[in-house]
């Protein structure tokens, strides 16, 4: 069970991190009715050509998050075209990695088909692409696999061999470290959780300034960096 005051110090230290790695970092209000909203990443999906898109959640606790008003209000702030994923579609942008105009959306318990091909419908109407890949045995695509830049890839294991990711050098996690699979690029500098230095070190060879972060009491709820926070 993570520790409340532990967790809030935790966040504190990564809302810091993000604005030190140059990022305006805008915090919206606490939703007591909504206590997995911390994972505000699941809400919506952020594209830098122009378009959020507003997710619909594949948990049924999660499923108003993402029309509560103050993150269209936030939003809005930033994009003048926000659209909407409709029923039948369910889906956690945990599933969605970016990699420039292309988006790997991963079919998982939380992510379904309709979700998916709405979403590619919404990305190639404003001029991106994007394909659908099977995700087994973990709750989102990213707690595997997670884009950095320069054609690096962090994944896991169970992905270092799959077709769909063939073309890119890939920074492979031993299971001893799984959870940094899921670490954070920001403007040059690669955030990743702290106590996994394998993993760490294969990332400051390929060139990258590292930040560490204790994200512990976060792990503990299959929290990780990128779930934390919206991105564009």
């Amino acid at each position: 069970k993570p520790d409340y005051e532990r967790a809030m110090q935790q966040y504190d230290q990564y809302v810091a991190l993000l604005r030190q790695c140059g990022l305006e970092v805008t915090v919206l209000e606490p939703n007591e009715e909504y206590p997995d909203s911390v994972f505000i990443e699941d809400n919506a999906l952020c594209t830098p050509h122009g378009v959020a898109i507003l997710s619909r959640p594949g948990a049924a606790s999660r499923r108003g998050e993402a029309s509560l008003p103050d993150l269209r209000q936030a939003l809005s702030q930033h994009y003048d075209i926000i659209e909407q994923v409709e029923a039948p579609g369910t889906v956690d942008p945990g599933d969605i990695m970016m990699v420039g105009e292309h988006y790997y959306i991963g079919l998982s318990h939380r992510t379904n088909q309709a979700a998916a091909e709405q979403i590619t419908a919404i990305l190639e109407r404003y001029g991106m692409t994007a394909e659908t890949v099977e995700v087994t045995g973990v709750l989102h695509l990213k707690d595997d696999v997670v884009y950095l830049d320069n054609n690096n890839l962090i994944v896991a294991k169970a992905y270092e061999h799959h077709p769909a990711f063939a073309a890119f050098n890939k920074l492979v996690v031993d299971d001893d470290e799984y959870y940094a699979v899921n670490s954070l690029w920001i403007n040059g500098t690669v955030i990743v959780p702290q106590g996994f230095p394998k993993i760490e070190q294969q990332i400051r060879d390929c060139g990258y300034h590292v930040e560490l972060i204790d994200t512990s009491e976060f792990e503990k709820i299959t929290g990780s960096l990128t779930c934390m926070s919206l991105r564009f």
